[in-house]
């Protein structure tokens, strides 16, 4: 007995102990949290479950209305509907989230509605969203930018026109969307001539100096001359697809031996014999091939604010919206239309 309470004193013995209480308290957390874990796991993969078939609008309701998921996880799922593709799916769930949600969130719902009726197409239910925000909140930009983008969309120039004033004075650059919106009216013109389109586009490039492309894209299509007169040669790459398809009959040969880019430019598509090499890649093997493999130059337009690319030009991207960001970029592919002539002469 005596040695029984001789051990028990002991120090190392009070170290065991501590060390088995050590083990038996983490050997229960774990599991207990192994447990609690799966609990969860069983929780969400049954609340996924519902949504292995798109749930109908009925049954969002009630899924809504159960409060089972946070308004914050609905808005997520929305979202990644909406990024799918799937507009008509999120539509449903922000309208009821409308109805039964936070009410203190409800302007920032009522614009992810707008949002969406925007980018699925549905323009007119946009604008009225988007109006009824700005009834109740007038200096809200983000509503205003939208409902700018919606009359935009609907050639409401005139409309779209009128909401820089309120962007202007909530601080907004307004000047580049200005020339952007008036360059459009006047191209969607059906009262003013071709040239009169012309040298209306042409006062608003020498007054604001922007919209290099818009304005020049129509210029050279149909006044070639006056594209030519008015053309800034130092931004001749910013315009290389439209110089590359220009028609040689169109060209202005004494403003193309006085630029460098030019000379390149036009040797490499066979016009002249100005260049020997370049610094473009593309333009140093259009020069060496000299005609003799059947290439030409193919453009690719990438957004440089947004880094999307694009097969086609444009003024507006239209992921993020913004204006005068394309940038072009150049690569070598086949002439098919070289191939198209071979084939047509070798029938004759």
């Amino acid at each position: 007995m005596d040695t029984f309470f001789l051990e028990f004193r002991d120090p190392l013995f009070g170290v065991i102990i501590f060390f088995v209480l050590i083990f038996v308290i983490t050997f229960f957390s774990y599991w207990f949290a192994r447990l609690k874990k799966r609990e969860d796991y069983r929780h969400l993969d049954k609340f996924l479950k519902q949504f292995h078939s798109l749930p109908s609008q009925n049954e969002l309701k009630v899924l809504i209305t159960k409060g089972e998921l946070s308004e914050k996880s609905w808005l997520l799922l929305a979202n990644s509907y909406t990024k799918g593709g799937n507009y008509e799916k999120s539509i449903e769930i922000y309208s009821e989230l409308l109805k039964v949600g936070d009410k203190s969130n409800y302007r920032d719902t009522l614009f992810l509605l707008g949002k969406t009726y925007f980018k699925a197409g549905f323009l007119e239910r946009a604008k009225q969203i988007f109006l009824e925000i700005l009834k109740n909140n007038p200096r809200t930009p983000q509503a205003l930018n939208y409902l700018l983008l919606v009359y935009e969309q609907m050639k409401d120039y005139g409309a779209a026109l009128e909401l820089l004033e309120p962007l202007s004075e909530l601080s907004k650059d307004v000047t580049t969307i200005s020339a952007y919106l008036n360059s459009l009216s006047i191209l969607n013109s059906m009262s003013l001539t071709p040239d009169e389109k012309a040298y209306k586009l042409l006062e608003i490039y020498k007054s604001s100096n922007h919209l290099d492309y818009l304005i020049f894209e129509y210029i050279f299509r149909v006044n070639p001359k006056a594209a030519w007169e008015n053309f800034d040669a130092s931004k001749a790459e910013l315009l290389v697809d439209l110089l590359w398809s220009c028609d040689k009959k169109d060209l202005d040969f004494d403003i193309i031996m006085q630029n460098g880019y030019l000379r390149e430019l036009y040797t490499a598509k066979g016009y002249i014999q100005a260049a020997t090499k370049s610094s473009v890649f593309e333009l140093d093997v259009l020069i060496n091939l000299e005609s003799k493999a059947n290439a030409t130059l193919g453009f690719e337009y990438i957004c440089d604010n947004c880094k999307v690319i694009y097969p086609f030009a444009f003024s507006r991207c239209s992921s993020c919206h913004t204006i005068e960001s394309s940038r072009v970029e150049l690569s070598l592919v086949r002439d098919y239309h070289k191939d198209f002539s071979e084939e047509n002469n070798s029938f004759q």
